[in-house]
């Protein structure tokens, strides 16, 4: 069903968050409160600084923090290791935080986390990942899916249906890495048998990815496709590769290699525009932090919500663990690339 507009008006502060980085104190729950006129703690961990997504994404979080006024303790960043995820969690527990805001990159290992933070009654929201189990209040994530059913009908239309693809996939740990890598097989399978498909697992690590990229394509040098599961840490290392190896040509031109991707960062879009890459899938990073730091306010003065269509384009799906708001996530080709809806076209570089 959709917010009601009464729940909008009454949350409407609630998305005015983090009065700035550091600005909360540490002191506890009661001085956290009265330095932000009573509004709850919050505390948000960002969850890497390796990756030209998960960066635009915090540049969001700083821009919501300094035009908002909501409580906040000082922000982490667990870089990509769940051992600093739990440390971080703990922090936020013991410095009065009434809500938590996270992405963990390893959603199989932070169960016991999350279920320790829900015995205290402190809701999770968790930004693009889906934890595998532990409560979690809400899912602030895009149809990750879809994602992967994009990637196959784009490249499967560019290639007429034969040849060979490579898939740069992401952590096989990562709910994200599994949902698109599997949406993207299936529908190969389905819609494409003709397209023999050359999974390459990357842990979600540029330099990982360029070497199995580079070992592919001297076996296979009629590659054709390639699919990129994450932009932010596999563009530039792939673009360097192709440039080294005189295999980047422009889309259009011959021998040039179709390529989709997924993140929609301004480094994405400007390839598109060189004809260096096809297309990619825009993660909204904007609706991210929006809604990371609107569900984590509502958590933490203890609305709740109920499945169904939302009043900002979205769904809310009803999860085993809790719910997720499930964000659009268009493909973006150089027939839109230019369109200034798109966060991509609407933050620094």
């Amino acid at each position: 069903m959709k917010l009601r507009s009464s729940r909008i008006a009454a949350t409407a502060a609630a998305v005015v968050v983090l009065a700035g980085f550091a600005t909360a104190c540490n002191r506890g729950s009661d001085s956290n409160s009265s330095a932000s006129g009573g509004k709850p703690a919050i505390g948000v961990d960002l969850p890497r600084a390796d990756s030209d997504f998960w960066n635009s994404y915090a540049q969001y979080i700083k821009q919501d923090a300094s035009a908002q006024s909501l409580n906040t303790l000082p922000v982490s960043n667990s870089q990509n290791d769940v051992t600093k995820l739990v440390a971080n969690a703990q922090v936020f527990q013991n410095t009065g935080a009434k809500a938590v805001v996270m992405a963990p990159q390893d959603t199989g290992a932070i169960a016991s986390t999350l279920d320790q933070l829900s015995a205290r009654k402190i809701p999770v929201v968790s930004v693009d990942t889906r934890p595998d189990k532990g409560d979690v209040y809400m899912v602030v994530r895009a149809d990750n899916k879809a994602y992967g059913t994009k990637a196959c009908e784009f490249l499967g239309g560019r290639l007429g249906g034969k040849g060979k693809v490579a898939e740069l996939q992401g952590a096989l740990s990562s709910i994200n890495g599994r949902d698109r890598s599997e949406a993207f097989a299936a529908c190969m399978k389905e819609k494409f048998p003709g397209i023999q498909v050359i999974e390459l697992a990357t842990d979600w690590k540029g330099d990982v990815a360029s070497a199995k990229l580079q070992s592919t394509l001297a076996a296979n040098p009629d590659l054709g496709g390639v699919y990129m599961q994450a932009g932010g840490v596999f563009l530039q290392p792939t673009l360097a590769l192709l440039q080294q190896k005189g295999l980047l040509k422009p889309a259009g031109q011959p021998g040039h290699i179709a390529i989709i991707s997924n993140d929609g960062i301004p480094q994405e879009f400007d390839a598109i525009r060189k004809g260096d890459i096809d297309a990619t899938v825009s993660q909204p990073a904007d609706l991210y932090a929006k809604y990371a730091l609107f569900y984590a306010q509502a958590g933490a003065e203890g609305k709740t919500f109920q499945p169904g269509p939302t009043d900002h384009d979205s769904v809310i799906i009803q999860l085993p663990n809790g719910l997720e708001d499930q964000l659009p996530a268009p493909l973006v080709t150089k027939d839109n690339v230019d369109d200034k809806t798109l966060w991509g076209n609407n933050i620094s570089k």
